[in-house]
């Protein structure tokens, strides 16, 4: 019995340890985000103490700031960065929750023009990034790179196509350093545009949607114009999203017969393999949901504890993101990058405001 005794904790202790060295990541995630919180809250008070027009920048802006500042300041040491690289985790664990929002009549609020738009990003973002990686004479696998990141789902995207297709660790790392910078920047721009045309909050959700790469980014900016502009971006993102197992598989079929690697076993293990799960859980939770398995305030505690998820999502953002490895990355995946989300990000935009024009979103 001692042995056995001892032998468990044995096995026990790395995962022990691995869960211990979390920790700090995870306290300056939450600091940070309720730094940004914070933040937003004590602007929102001045405002109403003074009667003053206040700008509502929500707390997702602030989270991310902060992260920055203190990512390109006085860095991010060793101690916190295993429980910061969680952030993904808290993201997805987040839109899972968030399926508890989406009932099947919000699918059917979407709708058939919304889902053909995504389609036509997709396939255009995938055209544009190779045509755009051949004038500047990129590697053809950064290119591909590039292709996918911006026309499914950014970081995560080129992460599955580097296995898929051999892909060089520097070729991902530069790919994965223009996504970023670029995600980044739509945070400020989107909802200013947004505004400045003023679209509906489901036109304005779609296009951030389709334009924005990153999920993280994506759900952020969609949720600096609105809540609801937020649930769209988000509705319009997970449906890219879902596309990446195809996506990936097509690519890694067209360089195994160009002599990279192939599909090892078979294409439906491949394709089960990259696809995203949590895309699963968001679909599942949201059928739950429009079944009435969950009680009413049930639903408000899940609604909630996805919210806490995203603040330190975003507080991972920022602290993840340094602008001085970004400048040292060369400027040719950059000007790739910046050119194809600009014109991307205009295509997109002038088919949302189309659309809503026309038909209606």
């Amino acid at each position: 019995m001692a042995s056995t005794t001892t032998l468990t904790r044995s096995a026990d202790q790395p995962a022990l340890l691995r869960a211990i060295q979390l920790v700090p990541g995870l306290l300056l995630l939450a600091a940070v985000g309720f730094a940004g919180k914070w933040i937003e809250q004590s602007i929102s008070r001045y405002g109403k103490a003074h009667h003053l027009a206040m700008p509502n920048i929500e707390y997702v802006l602030w989270a991310i700031l902060i992260g920055l500042v203190l990512s390109n300041t006085a860095g991010v040491p060793r101690i916190f960065q295993a429980g910061v690289a969680t952030y993904e985790f808290w993201l997805k664990a987040g839109i899972v929750l968030l399926g508890t929002r989406f009932l099947l009549g919000d699918l059917l609020k979407f709708g058939g023009v919304s889902i053909v738009l995504v389609a036509i990003e997709i396939a255009l973002a995938l055209a544009l990034m190779h045509l755009l990686g051949r004038i500047f004479k990129l590697p053809p696998k950064l290119a591909s790179l590039l292709a996918v990141g911006s026309s499914i789902c950014g970081v995560s995207a080129i992460i599955a196509a580097q296995g898929a297709i051999d892909a060089d660790e520097e070729d991902s790392s530069l790919a994965i350093a223009a996504i970023l910078a670029l995600g980044a920047l739509s945070l400020f721009t989107f909802p200013a545009i947004g505004h400045l045309l003023h679209l509906s909050d489901h036109a304005y959700g779609l296009w951030a949607g389709l334009a924005v790469d990153n999920t993280a980014e994506a759900t952020a900016a969609g949720a600096l114009y609105s809540d609801a502009a937020g649930k769209i971006a988000v509705l319009a993102k997970t449906t890219r999203n879902a596309t990446i197992g195809f996506v990936v598989l097509g690519y890694a079929l067209y360089w195994a017969t160009r002599g990279g690697r192939g599909v090892k076993g078979s294409k439906a293990a491949f394709l089960w393999q990259k696809f995203p799960k949590f895309v699963l859980g968001f679909l599942l939770i949201s059928v739950l949901a429009s079944l009435a398995f969950f009680t009413r305030p049930q639903l408000t505690t899940l609604g909630n504890l996805s919210r806490w998820f995203f603040l330190l999502t975003f507080a991972g953002v920022g602290l993840r993101t340094n602008l001085r490895e970004l400048g040292k990355q060369g400027w040719r995946p950059f000007v790739v990058g910046a050119t194809g989300e600009i014109v991307i990000a205009v295509l997109t935009l002038g088919l949302v405001f189309g659309a809503d024009k026309l038909v209606g979103l």
